[in-house]
């Protein structure tokens, strides 16, 4: 055999040998530990949830699974920068929502990595409604009557949001122009300080999801004036949507999914997608999600990813329509 054929033939079969380890691993996954980073601090909704999916997956795939939370970056773009980086082996998971998969890559164009080419869709977790609601001292209780109380006092409504190019920040922008109205925007450090910034009336109107705001809501501290949903959400019956108060392009739900790196086998996806539907299935976590103020989705990682490229595509629509800028 000469040196060359014998050299194509090693060549031929360190290729068969990479393209059999794939499947292998797929079969055996997981054998140790798994990793899901929340790009987001402790305490906050996606850590919480991220801390629930850890305890299904671990139960469910019988290894250990932590949460690692890397907050920083624009928009939680350090975690998001982690996973994309990643082995795809299946042990560095993403938890993440849509302000750093879909909002935050159409305001900062510099970002090295890309929400769709970048990962493999796993599934989608949850949802939970926006909802707009005012400090009680704003004499609004419809969004009507605050688009009214707005044009006749200019200058006295603030909105307050966790950031420039957060959802808040780009929902405050839209209702401004839907509604003909001048208010400021008054940007904090996370949903943590917006809310007591609410609190305290140093704001007056804040776009938030449920999951944050519920238990304000239900102990008369923020009031609220509209869900931003296509239907109404069950534990606010009585709080009417945005389409039924004359604002039928101002919808907007958090929603939360699981990536994995771009590579990732797709065995080991599907592993993880089974897993995870077991749990969003399950009864207590069913009970568990209510009382946060979210939906349980789940479903296939073809969807999800559809489903991703879609709200990158909505967003990056209304944020130019709205002409965000980060600062």
């Amino acid at each position: 055999m000469t040196t060359t054929r014998r050299s194509l033939f090693a060549m031929t079969g360190a290729g068969l040998t990479l393209a059999a380890i794939g499947p292998v691993a797929a079969q055996t996954y997981p054998t140790r530990l798994i990793k899901i980073v929340a790009p987001f601090p402790a305490g906050g909704p996606t850590d919480v949830l991220a801390r629930l999916m850890a305890d299904e997956l671990s139960t469910a795939l019988g290894q250990p699974v932590m949460v690692e939370n890397r907050p920083g970056g624009a928009g939680g773009t350090l975690g998001v920068r982690v996973v994309a980086g990643a082995e795809p082996d299946g042990y560095t998971l993403l938890l993440s929502n849509l302000g750093s998969l879909t909002i935050t890559p159409s305001i900062y164009r510099n970002l090295d990595y890309d929400p769709i080419r970048s990962f493999a869709p796993i599934a989608i977790l949850t949802a939970s409604p926006m909802v707009l609601v005012v400090n009680p001292a704003v004499p609004a209780n419809s969004m009507q009557e605050l688009v009214a109380y707005a044009k006749a006092n200019p200058g006295k409504i603030n909105f307050a949001s966790p950031g420039v190019g957060t959802q808040p920040h780009i929902l405050g922008e839209l209702f401004k122009s839907t509604g003909g109205i001048d208010m400021l925007h008054v940007p904090y450090r996370g949903a943590a300080a917006a809310i007591t910034g609410l609190l305290a009336g140093q704001v007056q109107v804040y776009f938030e999801t449920t999951t944050v705001l519920l238990a304000h809501i239900e102990a008369g501290t923020m009031r609220p004036l509209a869900v931003l949903s296509a239907a109404r959400f069950p534990l606010l019956p009585a709080i009417p949507t945005s389409t039924e108060s004359g604002f039928p392009t101002l919808k907007a739900t958090l929603w939360s999914g699981m990536l994995a790196p771009a590579g990732t086998p797709r065995a080991i996806l599907e592993k993880l997608n089974a897993a995870i539907n077991d749990g969003l299935r399950s009864a207590d976590m069913q009970v568990t999600l209510k009382k946060l103020g979210a939906e349980a989705r789940g479903g296939t990682s073809q969807e999800f990813a559809a489903f991703l490229a879609s709200e990158v595509q909505r967003w990056a629509a209304i944020i130019a329509a709205t002409r965000i800028k980060p600062e």
